[in-house]
């Protein structure tokens, strides 16, 4: 297949692109910064332009486009976030819709963070309560959700009519490449830091980056599919017990624990947001599971010894270059 994915020069799309390229499919990234690499193109995220020929013949688009949210939650920044996200994706969108010969398949972001801080009970893609303002949720949470919100708005809003779409309601992707979420956990654990936060009973939802990609090719299969699709391993746990079963994996004993105001000025310091750690995202894939998609790590112990082995391999490696 002829693969575009907007936005693909971050981790989940270097992750995406790597796999689908060994497979033998043809991948064009678009990017702000096209550097002259090869099956990269230059796109601003919010203009048409000659990047739109891509799209017209390709079999799918995968759009990950959007500012990170590791970052304070200033107005301006939740101004980007939101701007950065929607307009992308109505811009894609409106490319779909003028093209000859349109994609078959639109495969658009989206994240778990769109759904209730809770700890009763999981939030699946069929009956789970989007969020708002929780009783025991800061405010300020509340505008990642309406950003979320916002942004499936959009995707649900394009007029694409001969291109199915699909909501990754993603997860956080764990894999071994550096920089990734995985590696901030594994330089935390390594250096004794590794312990529960805020008593460490919010829920944490992730995916293996194996799954992540199998999930995704099942996705593009899957031709009667669409609208919001949870992107998730079915086995969700508290943050202790995560951090409980990476440090056993990583053979680190010590694990000091951290309280709700030494994770805000740890936070603070790094110019990030707490929701990312405080907020309790208990997401279970319902629809990929009645679809029939089979997770190879469907649980996290099983997983965190996969990427630990994998992310010292990768270390080993690169020492001896």
């Amino acid at each position: 297949m002829k693969i575009v994915i907007p936005g693909g020069s971050g981790q989940v799309g270097a992750i995406l692109s790597r796999a689908l390229r060994a497979e033998g499919h043809q991948v064009i990234v678009l990017a702000r910064s096209s550097t002259g690499q090869e099956g990269t193109v230059a796109w601003d995220g919010r203009t048409l332009g000659r990047w739109t020929d891509q799209l017209d013949g390709a079999d799918a688009v995968i759009n990950l486009a959007g500012r990170s949210v590791n970052c304070r939650y200033t107005p301006e920044h939740l101004r980007e976030m939101l701007e950065s996200r929607v307009r992308s994706t109505e811009v894609v969108g409106q490319a779909i819709a003028r093209a000859a010969r349109p994609p078959r398949t639109w495969l658009q972001m989206s994240t778990a963070t769109i759904y209730a801080h809770r700890f009763d009970a999981a939030n699946d893609d069929l009956e789970g309560r989007i969020g708002g303002a929780e009783p025991d949720a800061p405010a300020l949470w509340k505008k990642s959700v309406d950003i979320a919100i916002a942004w499936e708005r959009a995707l649900g809003e394009a007029p694409t009519p001969r291109t199915r779409k699909v909501a990754l309601r993603t997860a956080v992707v764990l894999s071994p490449d550096r920089g990734g979420i995985f590696d901030v956990l594994m330089a935390l654990t390594r250096r004794g830091l590794g312990g529960p936060v805020a008593g460490g009973a919010q829920y944490m939802s992730w995916i293996h980056d194996r799954d992540l990609v199998r999930s995704v090719k099942f996705l593009l299969e899957r031709g009667d599919l669409g609208g919001a699709v949870n992107v998730a391993s079915p086995g969700p746990l508290p943050q202790a017990e995560f951090m409980t079963v990476l440090r056993e994996a990583a053979q680190i004993r010590i694990g000091l624990p951290a309280a709700w105001w030494m994770a805000e000025v740890g936070a603070f310091l790094l110019r990030t947001e707490t929701e990312l750690l405080f907020k309790s995202r208990r997401v279970v894939p319902r629809r990929l599971l009645d679809a029939g998609f089979a997770f190879e790590f469907p649980r996290w112990p099983e997983a965190a010894r996969d990427l630990v082995g994998r992310w010292k391999t990768e270390r080993e490696v690169a020492g001896h270059r």
